[in-house]
């Protein structure tokens, strides 16, 4: 592929997370992960295969947000656990029992794919319950003193905002995560260093901002404003004060909230003014807590990854 001029800066669709000592990266065409193990870097890389190619109408706009975002999830799960393989748990550790329940009813070659499925189910479980569904139970809850709407979801939404800072605030303190945060760090360093155009060497990645306008962290939390934006105005409609009726509003908004939020990041990724800037800022100020400063080891990582990735046409993974 030809050397980008540095005058010729782009936005561009690849993108990726931070793993167990290793990145994963995706671009229009493949994936790949690499990881840092005590024998050197173990890389797999895999060709996409795009469900809207199969049903073009999941690539449509709104709908493809929910698509995309299970997809992550499910990718993203698969390679975690792909790097947790090369970091074994200490000789002499015992198994769970759910581990042995599992071992003993769940046939080995289905076993991953159980172990995948459970641990996207909890993830997203856990994720809708924590930022959706306590907030409206919270808030249902009051309704039964507070009849005004509009301090209902203000109330709502204050949760919300506190549940989420509370928990990536508490994230960013534990020891271990803070390795993966710096991965993360990694990662987005190594893709504005090739959206800027420059060679991707340790040197010129390192001076790169550690905070970009298209992370998940900021994608969680424009989710969390949507959802109070979605459910103030249907509870200008709906009785609020019921928190049974609070909780089904806010599932079913669900999907229609992960589309209007993918857009959003869309809008927010492919373009670089102060509207953009002055939208994105909220989430940009959260990647304190899941960002940290890379080594060149982890940048090293960050850039291999990005290499796999690259298309065999230049351009074609421009936004």
């Amino acid at each position: 592929m030809a050397k980008k001029d540095s005058s010729c800066a782009f936005r561009t669709s690849i993108g990726g997370q931070a793993l167990i000592e290793g990145i994963l990266m995706r671009g229009p065409e493949k994936q790949a992960i690499v990881v840092r193990t005590p024998e050197g870097l173990v890389t797999k890389v895999e060709e996409l295969q795009l469900i809207k190619d199969k049903y073009p109408i999941l690539g449509w706009p709104l709908i493809r947000g929910s698509v995309n975002f299970l997809s992550s999830m499910i990718n993203g799960v698969k390679a975690l656990m792909f790097s947790a393989d090369y970091f074994p748990e200490e000789e002499g550790a015992q198994p769970d029992k759910l581990d042995q329940w599992l071992e003993k009813h769940v046939p080995a070659e289905k076993l991953q794919s159980v172990l995948i499925a459970v641990a996207v189910v909890l993830a997203v479980g856990m994720s809708v319950g924590l930022f959706m569904v306590l907030p409206a139970l919270i808030a249902g809850f009051l309704g039964r003193w507070i009849t005004q709407p509009a301090l209902l979801n203000l109330i709502e939404g204050v949760v919300k905002v506190a549940l989420f800072l509370a928990y990536l605030i508490l994230c960013s303190r534990q020891k271990d995560i803070k390795r993966v945060f710096a991965y993360h760090g990694a990662e987005h360093k190594t893709i504005f260093c090739y959206e800027a155009g420059l060679p991707l060497t340790v040197d010129n990645v390192r001076t790169q901002p550690k905070h970009h306008p298209r992370c998940g962290t900021s994608f969680l939390f424009v989710v969390i404003v949507v959802s109070i934006l979605f459910g103030s105005v249907v509870f200008t409609f709906v009785d609020g004060t019921n928190a049974l009726i609070r909780v089904l509003v806010h599932l079913a908004l669900l999907i229609p909230v992960v589309g209007v939020t993918y857009e959003f990041n869309r809008f927010v990724g492919r373009h670089d003014n102060a509207v953009t800037r002055f939208l994105s800022a909220p989430g940009m100020w959260l990647q304190n807590f899941t960002t940290n400063e890379p080594d060149d080891g982890m940048i090293e990582v960050a850039i291999e990854s990005l290499k796999l990735v690259l298309p065999s046409e230049e351009g074609k993974d421009a936004w």
